[in-house]
């Protein structure tokens, strides 16, 4: 029997960008204060984004039953949608099927890249990784409680971010002004991206999740000075590294 081409489709193989949530609780509840807490105040952090739950923390077999329905109204919320579930125990991954989510065990969470350089080498070349669009550029003062975020790129600020006031950028944040708020890079897991202010003052700074509060003060060497901050990796674990820079 011959089979013709088909004119009106073709099936081929595609990569899809996902997010992923790794699920460490069957309390629906704690994770809605705790996104509510992380994303409330950036309504724009997802935009329909496909996401994939990771249920590895949950394999054993007597962990309690996930409300997959709830949990997939809950991810809704923030504009996010869950069409894949991976790691999960034979009654998990059943469960997740009923509610409408495919197996998605291919999936492949990335690790994130400690920076190359250690503390003690502050001064080494580093290579920048550009975010993929230009970067979003604030020439106006931050007031205390205003918020910006540069979804996908990085953020320049040519004016003063004010205590009270914060900057997130996906990517790299420059604050050619004194920065005296919340900076957070790499909001959404960029361990590469970094913080750089004429002059550093800031209440609290953040890449990829690892973050330091003013309840720490800063070195004396880069309080109130032009200053870069990255994270590093080293056998302490990771920390906020940041450098006067001259």
């Amino acid at each position: 029997m011959t089979v013709a081409t088909p004119i009106t489709f073709e099936i081929k193989s595609a990569n899809f960008p996902l997010v992923a949530l790794l699920l460490k609780s069957t309390d629906l509840a704690a994770l809605a204060r705790e996104m509510t807490q992380r994303f409330g105040d950036i309504p724009d952090f997802f935009d329909q984004d496909a996401l994939v739950i990771d249920l590895s923390p949950l394999q054993k077999e007597h962990a309690a039953d996930i409300d997959f329905p709830a949990l997939v109204d809950l991810l809704g919320s923030y504009r996010l949608v869950p069409i894949a579930v991976k790691g999960g125990n034979p009654a998990q991954m059943a469960a997740a099927r009923q509610a409408g989510l495919v197996p998605g065990n291919d999936a492949h969470l990335l690790t994130p890249r400690p920076a190359a350089a250690s503390a003690e080498q502050p001064h080494e070349p580093q290579q920048m990784h550009a975010a993929p669009l230009g970067a979003l550029v604030i020439d106006k003062p931050l007031r205390s409680g205003q918020q910006i975020y540069a979804r996908g790129r990085d953020l320049v600020v040519l004016a003063m971010v004010n205590a009270g006031a914060e900057v997130i950028a996906d990517g790299h944040i420059h604050v050619y002004a004194p920065l005296r708020g919340r900076a957070i890079a790499g909001a959404r897991g960029n361990t590469e991206a970094r913080i750089f202010a004429l002059a550093l003052e800031a209440e609290l700074l953040s890449i990829a999740g690892i973050y330091r509060t003013s309840e720490n003060p800063l070195p004396p060497e880069v309080a109130g000075r032009p200053t870069q901050v990255r994270l590093v990796n080293d056998h302490e674990g990771e920390k906020l590294v940041m450098t006067a820079m001259s």
